[in-house]
């Protein structure tokens, strides 16, 4: 495939290396602060190009998506934080005839531990006894609080428990509501990203947690994020490439 990054960050820079480890030629790298990169999206510079990849910022991937959009090319949404317009960008990808795959996460094994978590809430909505807690825990460096995969597993979370009804993502200074479901969060250090769910009860505590080990899993997914959205046209999630990979669909 013919790729263009939209950002050269830690991410854009390892999207970058496993495509290109993977036989996908690299046409555009798109970065206004980044010295040896291309500084704007347009015709010019997304000439040849299929598929967009972005790991940008939640200020500024929805003109990204506009402008590639015009231009006809498909995309990789990697960046995090602009769910809250969905719809708009839904709107966006239908007007222009493209193809548009996003995620809060592309690691494939964050993927399998999302279904891995919908199972297991459907379990716990029958077992009264267990409450559901969860924590995510990122790099210093991260710039949205909660993270996206957070905010999706809280959702899988609340969609299969019954009794639960909200997710409280930020701190708590009161007792938690029985109907609430507790997602924190923490930022420090160099840490890839950890996501961790509990279920606890008086007698015991079933934890299922993804550690992530560097940025090459969540690369990894995005590249074949852009295989899979290649040729398509329509608004697509990781959802529809898991389907794929491990059946459901």
């Amino acid at each position: 495939m013919k790729l263009a990054i939209i950002g050269y960050g830690k991410m854009g820079k390892a999207v970058e290396k496993i495509a290109k480890e993977k036989g996908h030629e690299i046409i555009a790298i798109i970065d206004p602060n980044c010295d040896s990169c291309l500084k704007e999206i347009n015709e010019n510079n997304l000439r040849n190009v299929e598929t967009c990849i972005d790991f940008t910022s939640p200020t500024a991937v929805i003109e990204n998506i506009r402008r590639i959009s015009r231009l006809g090319k498909n995309i990789v949404v990697g960046t995090t934080g602009w769910y809250e317009k969905m719809d708009e960008v839904e709107k966006i990808v239908k007007d222009n005839n493209i193809g548009l795959i996003w995620s809060g996460n592309f690691s494939i094994g964050v993927n399998a531990l999302f279904a891995i978590v919908e199972k297991a809430a459907k379990i716990f909505n029958n077992l009264e006894e267990y409450d559901v807690l969860a924590h995510e825990l990122h790099h210093r460096n991260k710039a949205d609080s909660p993270s996206g995969t957070a905010k999706m597993l809280g959702k899988i979370l609340v969609d299969n428990i019954d009794r639960k009804k909200k997710v409280v993502y930020e701190m708590l200074g009161r007792k938690v509501a029985a109907e609430e479901i507790h997602f924190s969060s923490t930022r420090g250090g160099l840490i890839p990203g950890t996501h961790a769910i509990l279920f606890d009860s008086a007698v015991d505590t079933i934890e299922i947690t993804h550690t992530a080990r560097g940025r090459e899993g969540f690369a990894t997914g995005a590249v074949m994020a852009a295989e899979f959205i290649s040729g398509k046209k329509g608004f697509y999630s990781i959802d529809d490439l898991m389907k794929k990979i491990i059946g459901g669909g």
